[in-house]
Formats: C-alpha cells, sequence, structure tokens
C-alpha cells in the first residue's frame, strides 16, 4: 500500500482496520465477548442505579452526589463508544475515517472530563473539610452547575487539537490500529 500525502482536506475513503488484540486466537473471541458484555452490563447497570437513586433520594441532592452523577453519567457514555463488542462478536474491524476520529475525539474529551470531574469532587470535600462554616456558601447548586459546566466545556474543547492535527495526516487507504478503538497513538 502506497501512502497518499495530504491534499488539504479530511480523507473520507481512508478505511481504519482495528486488529484487536492481535495474539488472540479466535476460538477466544466468543467467551472474551461475553465476559466483555457481562462487564459492560455491569457498568451501565452500576452507573444509572447510581443515577437513580441520587436522583430519587432527596436526602443525597448535595454537591458530591451531583458530581458524581456527572462521573456517572460520563462512565456510561464511555461504555456506550466502545466498538470491541462488535469486533469480537461480528468480526467488524472496520471504521470510516469520520467514525474513527469522533471515537478519538469522544475518548478523549471523556478522558478529560473524568479527570476533571475528579478535580472538582476534590476541591468539594477539600471546603467540606476546612471551611465547613463557608461550605453552604461557597458551594450553592448555582456553583455546581457552573463548575459542570465548565468541566465538560473545557474537556469538550481541550480534546480538539489533536484530533484535528490527527485527521490531517496521510493515511493509506486502509490504515491499520493495533487496538481495539481509534486511540490517538495507536492512530499516528
Amino acid at each position: 500500500m502506497e501512502t497518499r500525502a495530504y491534499n488539504g482536506s479530511e480523507d473520507s475513503s481512508t478505511i481504519f482496520y482495528l486488529v484487536g488484540i492481535p495474539s488472540l486466537p479466535k476460538s477466544f473471541f466468543l467467551p472474551i465477548f461475553f465476559v466483555f458484555l457481562l462487564l459492560y452490563l455491569l457498568i451501565l447497570l452500576g452507573n444509572a442505579l447510581i443515577l437513580v437513586a441520587v436522583v430519587a433520594e432527596p436526602s443525597l441532592h448535595m454537591p458530591i452526589y451531583f458530581f458524581l452523577m456527572n462521573l456517572s453519567g460520563l462512565r456510561i457514555l464511555f461504555t456506550i463508544i466502545s466498538k470491541i463488542l462488535s469486533l469480537l462478536l461480528l468480526g467488524d474491524c472496520f471504521l470510516s475515517f469520520p467514525a474513527c476520529f469522533l471515537q478519538m475525539y469522544l475518548f478523549h474529551s471523556f478522558s478529560c472530563s473524568e479527570a476533571f470531574i475528579l478535580v472538582v469532587m476534590a476541591y468539594d470535600c477539600y471546603v467540606a473539610v476546612c471551611h465547613p462554616l463557608h461550605y453552604p456558601v461557597l458551594m450553592t447548586p448555582q456553583t455546581n452547575a457552573a463548575l459542570a459546566a465548565c468541566v465538560w466545556l473545557t474537556a469538550l474543547l481541550l480534546a480538539n487539537p489533536a484530533v484535528v492535527q490527527t485527521s490531517h495526516m496521510a493515511f493509506d487507504n486502509t490504515a491499520h490500529i493495533y487496538h481495539c478503538f481509534c486511540d490517538h497513538l495507536a492512530v499516528v
């Protein structure tokens, strides 16, 4: 395969082939599929239960649980973007150019969101422990909503440069990715 030169626009004719786990024999695909399916269902169920519990129980309407809801929602989104189940069950190893870079963008955005949410949760604990008398004034529902909005917006914007620069690279017609999803380093 010869590499084509970059022509200034995204090359949507490139197809990405996800190799997955190269040393894994095909006979293990189905058992591993069921293991991953069970883990994904447990992740979805556990995080959905956290969301329902926090929304339904008035005593949990506190800042730390608000951020825990954000974290649970994020974990659900993280689980949904994975393609490993279709790769293991159906052998669906191909991703289009836009799908690969959308997956990469979402993975980076969600990773940043997770880190930022954990930082905000740590700040909430810091205020609760170090300034307990000022806590109700510092951690109002408006402040919590603003912090959550800043976390999500910053994470969505922070992933753009890496994904855009990577999308402008020259790729073969079929680019092999030695990973289970379009990870930035694997694509580069």
